[in-house]
């Protein structure tokens, strides 16, 4: 072998020592860099020479530099970033969203028990105009704790708003970047050699992507990365980068949809496919918590809304003439909504051509829940309503009565594809307002007094006279009921106000049942009795004498009791409202644990991912002696070489 073959083994072998000093000097100088993977130089060995004695090495060349990279490994850790911060996103919003729920004396449950314990007073007093302007005092402040916790819905939707449109703004830079990323990768491909640093770039730009919102990643030919969210839809393709926006949702313009921008509109995407990411959570958080959360305040605003106006009804003011005029409504509640899809039909004038109207029949039967309309194509001229809190569907006719509430549809009916979203009380609480002013508009007193006959020979006495109509079938009348045995058989006789007959009929009285007994009405009230009447006792319903109106408490008693009464989804308000801040309360604390679950595999997916692709400084130094050490070797080489050289130099001259 000649001196420069020699010479070029040491050049070879110098060259690639200095490769693997300078790759990791690389490492060790990014060993911090977030994303960074960790670079090695691939050497070859070189062609060997034949000769009459055999093969001999040429050395090694220097073929590239590759970083160390794991697909599955990658694709695992965004997904699971993806998971971790779409949790934390709705944590975040929920502990929020507690805020609206105070415990103790700044709860809704509070201020409605007060209220209706301020009846107890009021039925003590109820001429007293003080304790009157007490009850109308603590009606106000039940009517503005309502509208404040409306209002803070509200302010939790504006604050998804915020988050949303931010989110999709970064989403938007981030898809750029990568698209530009593509073009410089895919345009260094023809030169063989793959661009680490590049795509260690691309690669942390996308797990960045990662944490907005859950990606699928297709590598084309050409080197770029395809980007894909929401079940398949393109983000960013080649150097294009698709533009998310965030628009009013089409089902109920009150909450906001994420969506891709085609030919200048928005195509929403579906929730549910968009996997993870901040902006999931927030919407899980807006479609779900925060739908729930508005539904069972409302739900506690219609029906303590409803009930205490029924029941004013149903007595008489101490306004003039005394015992002429009925209670007017206490509160103002928000009225039921019916939103047609953004997809339905419509007029040259952009206005649904069919319109669903939503009545409350029975404010205590209805559900914390928003409801989903459309034609039931299996049975025309129905539809099927779902509850969307319990997924329940039922097939229903229009005028039909579900869940305490009336559903009209139309004239025209709905045409197939046509969708409606209910909203019986969703925003009952924004719209919730006391109405009185004046004390003397309290209906304390009761409209119906029962009065039962001197000569009566039984121990029967008035446990109960409760008016269950307003107005009364027949103004004015008097009901008269004789019992005709000792063991409970009665006739009544209705006579109007001119004392004229004008209904009768007969019953029979047991302990413990009203008089009349349902279905009967005589005149709206219904009696019940303590004692036992004997045969020949009569108890007379008449209307309540002008001057007993100031000191009848009937209705005041009436509307105390409603204080124990299940209002609100069986329960009294005070239990009602236990139960609302329970039910947010086990949504935090079941996010709160999915965090901590999520973390954790995000985490762990995080550290195996370093583990294969970080740089161990460690490592790096052991190589770096390594390297070190074949590079003197190398050097060594050479200067062996040079040193025959000069030797056969010296030998060729002396000659």
């Amino acid at each position: 072998m000649s001196a420069g073959a020699l010479m070029s083994l040491g050049m070879r072998a110098l060259t690639a020592s200095y490769a693997a000093l300078q790759a990791t000097g690389h490492n060790i100088a990014n060993a911090n860099v977030d994303g960074y993977s960790r670079q090695s130089v691939v050497l070859e060995t070189a062609g060997g020479q034949f000769t009459g004695a055999g093969f001999f090495g040429k050395g090694v060349d220097v073929t590239g530099v590759v970083r160390a990279h794991d697909a599955f490994l990658t694709r695992e850790a965004a997904s699971a970033r993806a998971l971790a911060s779409m949790d934390a996103a709705r944590l975040t919003q929920l502990e929020r969203l507690e805020d609206v729920f105070p415990p103790g004396e700044q709860g809704l449950g509070y201020a409605a028990s007060n209220l209706l314990n301020s009846m107890l007073d009021l039925s003590n007093r109820p001429y007293d105009a003080s304790t009157r302007q007490v009850v109308l005092a603590r009606a106000g402040d039940l009517a503005s704790r309502f509208s404040a916790a409306g209002a803070a819905l509200d302010d939790r939707q504006q604050g998804v708003n915020a988050e949303l449109r931010a989110a999709a703004s970064e989403v938007n830079s981030l898809a750029k970047a990568i698209a530009e990323a593509n073009e410089r990768v895919a345009a260094m491909k023809g030169l063989g050699q793959p661009a680490n640093d590049l795509l260690d770039e691309r690669d942390r730009l996308i797990a960045q992507l990662s944490e907005k919102i859950s990606v699928t990643r297709i590598e084309a030919e050409d080197g770029s990365m395809g980007i894909f969210i929401g079940g398949g839809q393109r983000l960013v393709l080649g150097a294009d980068a698709a533009e998310l926006a965030v628009a009013a949702d089409p089902s109920d313009p009150m909450r906001m949809s994420v969506g891709l921008v085609e030919n200048g509109a928005v195509r929403p995407l579906s929730a549910q496919l968009l996997g993870g990411g901040s902006i999931a959570g927030v919407l899980r958080f807006q479609n779900e918590d925060l739908v729930e959360a508005r539904n069972l305040v409302g739900q506690m605003a219609a029906a303590i809304g409803h009930a205490i106006n029924e029941q004013q009804a149903l007595g008489l003011t101490l306004q003039p003439p005394l015992g002429s005029t009925a209670g007017p409504p206490m509160f103002a509640v928000g009225a039921p909504m019916a939103i047609a899809h953004a997809s339905n039909a419509r007029d040259g004038a952009g206005v649904p051509l069919t319109a669903v109207t939503l009545t409350i029949t029975d404010a205590s039967a209805l559900e914390a829940s928003d409801y989903d309309l459309v034609p039931d194509l299996a049975t025309p001229g129905n539809y099927q309503l779902t509850r969307l809190s319990d997924g329940l569907v039922r097939s229903i006719a229009s005028g039909d009565t579900v869940d305490g509430m009336r559903i009209d549809v139309g004239p025209p009916a709905a045409s197939p594809g046509d969708r409606f979203l209910l909203q019986p009380v969703a925003r009952a609480a924004n719209n919730f307002r006391a109405l009185l002013d004046d004390p003397r508009d309290l209906a304390a007193a009761a409209s119906l007094i029962a009065v039962a006959n001197p000569a009566n020979v039984g121990t029967a006495t008035v446990a109960s006279l409760q008016v269950t109509s307003s107005p009364l079938p027949v103004p004015g009348a008097t009901a008269r009921v004789t019992f005709t045995d000792d063991v409970g058989g009665y006739d009544w006789e209705l006579y109007d106000s001119t004392n004229t007959l004008v209904a009768s009929g007969s019953g029979t009285w047991s302990a413990g049942t009203p008089v009349p007994q349902p279905p009967t009405d005589i005149n709206g009230f219904s009696l019940k009795l303590a004692g036992a009447p004997r045969n020949g006792d009569v108890i007379d319903i008449q209307p309540t004498p002008a001057g007993a109106i100031t000191t009848n408490n009937g209705n005041a008693l009436a509307l105390l009791a409603l204080r124990d009464e299940p209002l609100v989804d069986g329960l009294n308000a005070v239990d009602a409202y236990a139960q609302a801040m329970s039910r947010i309360g086990v949504r935090v604390q079941g996010t709160r644990s999915a965090v901590d679950l999520s973390s954790a595999v995000s985490a762990q997916s995080e550290q195996a991912l370093a583990g294969r692709t970080g740089v161990n400084l460690d490592e790096e130094a052991a190589r770096l002696i390594a390297y070190q050490q074949s590079y003197q070797a190398a050097a060594k080489v050479l200067q062996v070489a040079q040193a025959i050289f000069e030797t056969l130099l010296q030998t060729a001259g002396a000659r």
